[in-house]
C-alpha cells in the first residue's frame, strides 16, 4: 500500500511538472490571456465584496464597515413579499420559453445553412442573420415598437390588409402578447450569432463519414441525424449546461424597454428588473443585493446539477 501511494504521489508530481513546463513553453500565448483574467478579476470577483450589504442595513453614508448587520432579514422580506411569486413565476416562464425556443433555433439554422450549396446565398443569409446581434436592445426595442404600433405599425397594416382584423391591436399594451414579443425579439436578435459556433463545429466533422453514409444510401436527413448532430453533440452539451445555469436570467434590457407599460407589470416583472426597480429606483440597496444573491445561488446550483447530469455522457464542463 505504501509503495502504491508513493507511485501515485510521483505521478501527481510529474503531472504538475508537465503542466508547469507546458505553461513555460507557451509563455507568449499565456501572456495574451492575462488581460482577460485581469478583466474578469476586476469586474467579476472584486465586486463580490459588495455582497456583504445583503446581510446589512446598508447606508451609503456610513459604508460597509459601519452599517448594522441584520443577517437574513432581507432574504426573509423577499420570500414574504407579495411580489415574490409573481416575479419568480414570470422569470421561470420567460426563461423556459427562451430556452425551449431560443436554444435549438441556432442549431437548426446552422444545420440548414450547412446544407446550402450556393456559397453566395449562404454568406448573405449568415450576414443578415447575425447582424442583429450587434444592435443594442434600444434599437431592437425601437424596431419592435414601430412594427407593433397601432399607428401605422406594419404588423397591424398587414393583418388589416389580409382582413384578419378590423381594428389595430395594441400589442405592447396587452399582457397576453408580451411573452411572445419578448421571446420572438430575443430569438431574432441572437439566432444568427449563436449559429456561428455550431457552423464551426460542423465544419470540423470528418467528410469521410458523409461519404461512407452516402455509399450506404443515406439521404440528407439521415446524415444530419446520424452524423452531424452526434458529431457536434459535445458543443451542444456545453452550451446547454451554460443555458441551464442561466435559466433565472430571463432578460433585463429587452424586458425593461419593451415592458414599460404599467399594464404589463404582472407579466413583465422578473428578478433582474425587480432588482433594478427596488435597488435603483427605491434605493433599497441591501434588499436588492439579497435578491440578486438569491438568484446567483440558485443559478450556481442549476449549473452544478446540469454539469453532473452531462458528466454521464462525458461532455461536462468540469
Amino acid at each position: 500500500m505504501t509503495q502504491l501511494a508513493t507511485n501515485k504521489t510521483i505521478k501527481h508530481v510529474k503531472k504538475k511538472r508537465g503542466v508547469f513546463q507546458r505553461l513555460i513553453k507557451q509563455w507568449d500565448i499565456q501572456l495574451m490571456v492575462i488581460p482577460a483574467l485581469l478583466l474578469i478579476f476586476v469586474f467579476s470577483y472584486v465586486p463580490m465584496y459588495g455582497l456583504l450589504i445583503a446581510f446589512q442595513d446598508y447606508n451609503i453614508f456610513t459604508g460597509f464597515l459601519d452599517s448594522p448587520w441584520v443577517g437574513f432579514k432581507h432574504f426573509s422580506m423577499f420570500f414574504h413579499s407579495p411580489e415574490f411569486w409573481t416575479v419568480i413565476n414570470n422569470t421561470i416562464i420567460i426563461s423556459l420559453l427562451k430556452f425551449c425556443i431560443g436554444f435549438p433555433a441556432p442549431i437548426i439554422l446552422a444545420l440548414m445553412l450547412n446544407e446550402v450549396k450556393n456559397l453566395f446565398f449562404k454568406r448573405i443569409i449568415q450576414t443578415v442573420s447575425y447582424l442583429p446581434h450587434f444592435l443594442s436592445w434600444v434599437i431592437v426595442a425601437g424596431f419592435a415598437m414601430s412594427i407593433l404600433s397601432t399607428d401605422n405599425g406594419s404588423l397591424n397594416i398587414l393583418l388589416q390588409k389580409l382582413h384578419l382584423i378590423t381594428e389595430p391591436i395594441g400589442f405592447l399594451g396587452k399582457a397576453e402578447y408580451f411573452w411572445s414579443i419578448i421571446v420572438t425579439s430575443t430569438v431574432w436578435k441572437e439566432i444568427g450569432f449563436g449559429s456561428i459556433v455550431y457552423l464551426a463545429a460542423i465544419a470540423g466533422v470528418d467528410p469521410s463519414l458523409y461519404e461512407a453514409a452516402e455509399m450506404d444510401g443515406a439521404g440528407r436527413i439521415k446524415k444530419i441525424f446520424l452524423i452531424t448532430i452526434p458529431s457536434i453533440l459535445p458543443v451542444i452539451s456545453i452550451f446547454m449546461i451554460l443555458a441551464i445555469g442561466n435559466l433565472l436570467s430571463a432578460g433585463f434590457e429587452d424586458i425593461l424597454l419593451l415592458g414599460t407599460n404599467p399594464v404589463l407589470t404582472q407579466v413583465s416583472s422578473v428578478i433582474d428588473t425587480y432588482v433594478y426597480r427596488v435597488g435603483i429606483n427605491n434605493q433599497r440597496f441591501s434588499y436588492a443585493a439579497a435578491v440578486g444573491l438569491f438568484k446567483a445561488v440558485i443559478s450556481v446550483g442549476l449549473l452544478t446539477f446540469a454539469n453532473m447530469f452531462a458528466r454521464r455522457s462525458g461532455n461536462s464542463l468540469w
